[in-house]
C-alpha cells in the first residue's frame, strides 16, 4: 500500500517544519534598520524583518477626546492643532503595545495619514506631526527608527481629526542598525 508511506511522510514532513517554526519564533530574530544616507531624519531607510519573526499589525489610531467641554466637531476636544493630536495617537499606540508586552522600539513600519489643517492654507501641517513624532522616534531613549509614510488625505471620518496613525511591529526582534 502506497498510502500509509505518503501519509507518514506527510505526518512526519509536518512535525519537523513546526518543529522549525517554534525554535524561530521563540527566540530573539534580528530585525536591519538602514538608515537614510547622509541624512539625520529621523526614518529608516528600510527595515528587513527575517522569516519566522512574529508580526503585530496596529490598526490605525485616530485622536481621543482630550477635552470634553468641546464639541465633537472641534479638534480642540482632540488636543487642537496636528502636532497634540500625533502626541496624543502616539501615546495611545504606545500604550496598546504595552498591554500586547511591546514598546514604541518595536515599531518596524509607520504610515501616518495628515490632513489638511485650515490654519495652514489647506496643507497638512508636516511640521507639526514631525514635532510630535520626533518625542517618540529618535530619542536617546528610544533611537529604533521605523520605515514611514506620510500622505495628505482628502479627509478622515471626523473633520475635527487631523490624523491617523497605524503601524506594524515585531516581537522578539533585536535591532541592528546598518
Amino acid at each position: 500500500m502506497l498510502i500509509r508511506p505518503l501519509v507518514c511522510a506527510s505526518a512526519i514532513s509536518l512535525a519537523v517544519l513546526s518543529a522549525g517554526c517554534a525554535t524561530a519564533t521563540s527566540g530573539s530574530v534580528d530585525v536591519v534598520r538602514y538608515k537614510i544616507p547622509a541624512s539625520s531624519f529621523p526614518i529608516s531607510n528600510a527595515v528587513e524583518v527575517p522569516a519566522g519573526a512574529n508580526v503585530v499589525y496596529l490598526s490605525g489610531k485616530v485622536p481621543q477626546v482630550v477635552d470634553k467641554t468641546k464639541p465633537a466637531n472641534d479638534p480642540a476636544a482632540y488636543g487642537g492643532d496636528t502636532e497634540q493630536q500625533t502626541i496624543g495617537i502616539l501615546k495611545a499606540i504606545e500604550a496598546q503595545l504595552k498591554d500586547m508586552g511591546l514598546s514604541l522600539s518595536d515599531v518596524v513600519k509607520m504610515q501616518a495619514f495628515l490632513v489638511a489643517d485650515p490654519s495652514k492654507g489647506g496643507k497638512m501641517d508636516f511640521a507639526g506631526f514631525m514635532r510630535g513624532y520626533s518625542q517618540f522616534f529618535g530619542t536617546a531613549a528610544q533611537p529604533n527608527l521605523p520605515a514611514r509614510s506620510a500622505f495628505q488625505i482628502a479627509a478622515l471620518n471626523n473633520p475635527a481629526w487631523f490624523v491617523e496613525i497605524e503601524v506594524m511591529a515585531v516581537r522578539g526582534g533585536r535591532t541592528i542598525v546598518k
